[in-house]
């Protein structure tokens, strides 16, 4: 989802700390390159430890290593500019109860926006509860970085918006749009993914 940029606190900063934070910088280089990719939290038996060692709070260094674990989120986002056109996709998907639809792409000079629709029969007395709230995650090959900016729900319907970068082609054939289920959603099938075959 789109991340709000908060405005940095006018502070002055003390060039002693120079070489100790690009330190941590480099440090956390080294992180990365061990982890390859790969997710890691630190114990809580590991953090109490260092808290205590060297007079942190516990939130802190969790606070720091789960920020580090969702480095995506700060990856910077393509923002859709130079409208081009809209392009008719018209595909459906049914999945036990669930109903996931694509209905059309608008093309941008820089970027694509996809939109999936869900539709549900929900019983009369159910009332939202945003904690079962539907959350899915776009993938479409590793060429192409794909960002949800919006969403919306209530109880029988859903639908999210995802920018892709760069543009997708116009002419879709071949593609594969790929939705992970990652909350909210008990479709009953095998196929943990909703896969769109283009």
């Amino acid at each position: 989802m789109k991340r709000m940029s908060l405005p940095r606190p006018a502070v002055d900063y003390d060039d002693n700390l120079t070489e100790i934070d690009e330190q941590i910088c480099a440090l956390i280089r080294q992180r990365k390159d061990i982890l390859n990719n790969k997710q890691a939290l630190p114990t809580e038996e590991l953090v109490a430890k260092w808290s205590a060692r060297y007079g942190l709070y516990e939130g802190l260094i969790d606070s720091l290593f789960m920020t580090m674990m969702n480095e995506e989120h700060f990856k910077p986002m393509a923002e859709p500019a130079g409208f081009r056109r809209h392009i008719q996709i018209l595909q459906a998907i049914e999945q036990g109860d669930y109903v996931f639809s694509l209905t059309s792409m608008r093309q941008y000079s820089n970027a694509s926006v996809i939109v999936i629709n869900i539709d549900w029969e929900a019983p009369e007395d159910q009332h939202y509860n945003h904690e079962t709230m539907i959350r899915l995650e776009l993938s479409i090959g590793e060429d192409y970085d794909c960002r949800m900016i919006n969403g919306s729900s209530n109880s029988d319907h859903a639908a999210y918006k995802y920018v892709v970068s760069p543009p997708l082609p116009d002419d879709l054939s071949g593609m594969e749009f790929r939705f992970k289920k990652l909350g909210g959603l008990n479709t009953g099938a095998a196929e943990d993914d909703i896969v769109f075959k283009l």
